[in-house]
């Protein structure tokens, strides 16, 4: 996403101190200390070319703009089609798949 379109950047500011987010300047939300040694979860790194849009697209949906969203998504799905898709048996997203289905299976056994 160009940083001129996102809402909370400030363009043309030196970066001072490491960038949020990062190990050396973790957000204030960050969750990974706070994960229960059996709670599945999944990082994308800054260094995937879908990071930030996929990122992105969260924070609309948490917070319920459905029309950014969809664009967001739109822009994801373009990015995508510029390439061939690894295919579906991939270790790689078979894995994926896999904690996607742990999980909502944590969640079903863990709720509050």
């Amino acid at each position: 996403m160009a940083q001129e379109n996102h809402p909370l950047v400030q363009k043309d500011l030196p970066m001072s101190k490491p960038p949020v987010g990062s190990k050396a300047n973790p957000s204030q939300f960050d969750v990974l200390p706070k994960l229960a040694e059996d709670e599945p979860y999944f990082v994308i790194r800054a260094h995937d070319p879908l990071s930030s849009a996929l990122v992105e697209l969260h924070a609309y949906i948490g917070a319920g703009q459905s029309g950014a969203a969809h664009n967001k998504l739109a822009e994801i799905m373009a990015l995508t089609s510029q390439k061939p898709p690894r295919p579906a048996s991939s270790p790689k997203y078979r894995e994926t798949f896999a904690i996607s289905l742990a999980m909502e299976q944590w969640r079903d056994t863990h709720k509050d």
